[in-house]
Parts: structure tokens; C-alpha cells; sequence
């Protein structure tokens, strides 16, 4: 399999640059002027914000397409715009799977808000800072994984992994969160006081001299930590997808960018999309067939085309069933 990379970091480390400054100012641009006062964010506040994020996303797969197809060509590779028509189809191909997954994330930390009763107005900017935490995850595991994916068993090992999750998100239900079992909220819980009730949308609160920590940290941590669990999925399946690292990593970045605005156009219906996580563990059998197998058979690139097509269609298709499908009633507890 050819592990060549088209945009290396050590030639094109200007553009993750410029990108992550972009992507910065576009979150303090949220935090400290759209939303800068706390709020219950509203379905149609929501649904504009991720109509704008999505847009984003869409908008700057088009410009890497062209931006590609002009650098190769500048370089005299042979076929530069078919290597650019790649890098764009790979590109909306990992969008599309990050998304996917990241809204899969979104149920769990659905359950943690629920867990920790944390008011709908200071939701959003504990999501925030769990979204601005993620990146800087994100840039870490991808960054590991460019590294370790040159490597063959690596890739067939990811592939495996990600069949096995697949397999088990199909026949294992959910498990319910209970932070309090958590190492690392437990370690918390020793170095810091905990305030037994909210101190408005504050992390930290000083009382009688000594440093508290308040439940808007503790369920920022376990946030935290839930994401750091998916990104071990859906790092190494936008990986199987495409071996340039500037494809993963914007394509991720833009994925999760919008989580926040989708958790609250989402909430009150995540319900009817009982079946979302049958496709979801479809799309990572079949990632993880691509890595172990499908690559190989079609002569070391299984069409990209195709492998959007097949991700779009499996993602589309659990929507659809699970508003044709009734769920089945849970039980009482």
C-alpha cells in the first residue's frame, strides 16, 4: 500500500497554522460575542448555528479541492487533478463519518448533562470548553496516528479494532454513565473540594480562603474523557479513508466543530433515532473491512467514491428506519 503523503507537516506545517488560528478566532469569536451571556439556547438559535457550521465545513472541503488541485499542479505532479478530485471526495468522506459519530457522542453527553443536572443555560458553555478540549485531543491522537499508520500491522490491527467495535455496538446496549466510578473524576474528587450545588457558570470558586471546584468542572472532565474513548474509534476509521493527515485533521476539526449547536437541535428528538447506532456500527465494520481487506482487493485503494456512497447510504438509511421503525418501549427502573 502506498503510504506517500501528498501535504507532508514538514512543507505544509503554515497551512495547519493558519487553519487552527482560523478555527481559534472562530471560537472566541462564539464564546465572547454570539453567546457571552448564558442561555438556554433555543431550536431555532440551534438550527441556525449548525446550518452555519455545516455550511463552514461544506465551504472549506471546496476550497481544499481547488487549493489542491492548484499546489499539486504548481509542483508538476503528474495528474494533479485527479489526485485533487481524491483528497476532496476523502475529505467529505471523513466529514461525513466524524459527523456521524460525533452525534453518537452527542447521546452520551446527554446522559452526562441528565447526571449531573446540569441547567440548560450553562450547557452550552460547558460544551464550549469540552469542544475547545477535544481539539486539542483530536490534534494529539491524529498526529500519533500519522505516525503509526505507515506502519501495515498497524493499520490491519486498527482495522480489527474497529470491526470489534462495530460488532459490539451492535449486540451490546448502551452502559450507564456513572462519573462516580470514574478514576479520573475520582482523582478529582481528592484534589479538590467539590461544591455540593452550582455556583452559577463557574469552574472554580474560592470560599473561606480555599480553592473549590464546582459540578460544571467535574462534568467538563468526564466529557473530557468520553470524547478521548471516541476519538479511539474515529480516528483511526477517517484514517481508513485516507492517508493524509491534512485531510483527517481539518475534516475532523469541522466534524465536531458544530457539535454544540447539534446537541440542542437534537436533544429533544435523539429519541426517534433508535436506529442511528445500528448504522453507525455498520459504517465502522465496514471502515474497518476497507483497512484489513477492501484496499488490497481493489489494488491498494478501494474507490473513495464508492466508500462515500456506501457510508452516506448506510448513515441515511438507520435515519429513515428509525422514524419508520417504532422503538421498542425501554423498561421501567
Amino acid at each position: 500500500m502506498d503510504t506517500a503523503v501528498l501535504f507532508p507537516f514538514a512543507q505544509y506545517w503554515w497551512v495547519y497554522a493558519v487553519f487552527t488560528a482560523g478555527i481559534l478566532g472562530l471560537l472566541l469569536l462564539d464564546l465572547g460575542v454570539f453567546h457571552r451571556k448564558s442561555h438556554a439556547v433555543s431550536m431555532k438559535e440551534s438550527l441556525a448555528w449548525s446550518a452555519i457550521w455545516i455550511s463552514l465545513g461544506l465551504v472549506f472541503g471546496l476550497v481544499l479541492w481547488q487549493w489542491s488541485g492548484a499546489q499539486l499542479a504548481a509542483r508538476g505532479i503528474a495528474d494533479a487533478a485527479a489526485h485533487a478530485d481524491r483528497i476532496g471526495l476523502e475529505y467529505f468522506s471523513g466529514f461525513v463519518v466524524e459527523k456521524a459519530l460525533a452525534v453518537d457522542n452527542l447521546f452520551v453527553i446527554a446522559m452526562i448533562f441528565a447526571y449531573f443536572q446540569v441547567p440548560a443555560a450553562y450547557q452550552h458553555r460547558v460544551l464550549f470548553f469540552g469542544i475547545l478540549g477535544a481539539l486539542v485531543f483530536r490534534a494529539l491522537f491524529i498526529a500519533a496516528g500519522a505516525a503509526l499508520m505507515q506502519y501495515h500491522w498497524v493499520i490491519i490491527v486498527a482495522g480489527l479494532f474497529l470491526i470489534f467495535t462495530g460488532v459490539k455496538m451492535l449486540f451490546v446496549g448502551d452502559s450507564k454513565v456513572d462519573p462516580d466510578k470514574n478514576p479520573l473524576i475520582r482523582l478529582l474528587r481528592k484534589l479538590l473540594p467539590v461544591t455540593p450545588e452550582f455556583r452559577g457558570e463557574k469552574f472554580f470558586v474560592r470560599d473561606g480562603g480555599r480553592l473549590w471546584a464546582t459540578p460544571m468542572l467535574v462534568c467538563l472532565v468526564f466529557i473530557e474523557v468520553s470524547d478521548i474513548v471516541f476519538a479511539i474509534d474515529s480516528v483511526p476509521a477517517i484514517f481508513a479513508l485516507t492517508k493524509e493527515p491534512l485531510v483527517v485533521f481539518t475534516s475532523n476539526i469541522f466534524a465536531i466543530l458544530g457539535l454544540r449547536s447539534l446537541y440542542f437541535l437534537l436533544a429533544g428528538v435523539m429519541d426517534k433515532f433508535h436506529l442511528l447506532k445500528v448504522g453507525l456500527a455498520f459504517i465502522l465494520v465496514f471502515v474497518g473491512l476497507k483497512m484489513v481487506w477492501l484496499d488490497q482487493a481493489f489494488g491498494g485503494k478501494f474507490p473513495i467514491g464508492w466508500s462515500l456512497g456506501i457510508i452516506g447510504g448506510m448513515l441515511a438509511l438507520s435515519m429513515v428506519a428509525s422514524l419508520v421503525i417504532p422503538s421498542r418501549p425501554k423498561p421501567v427502573e
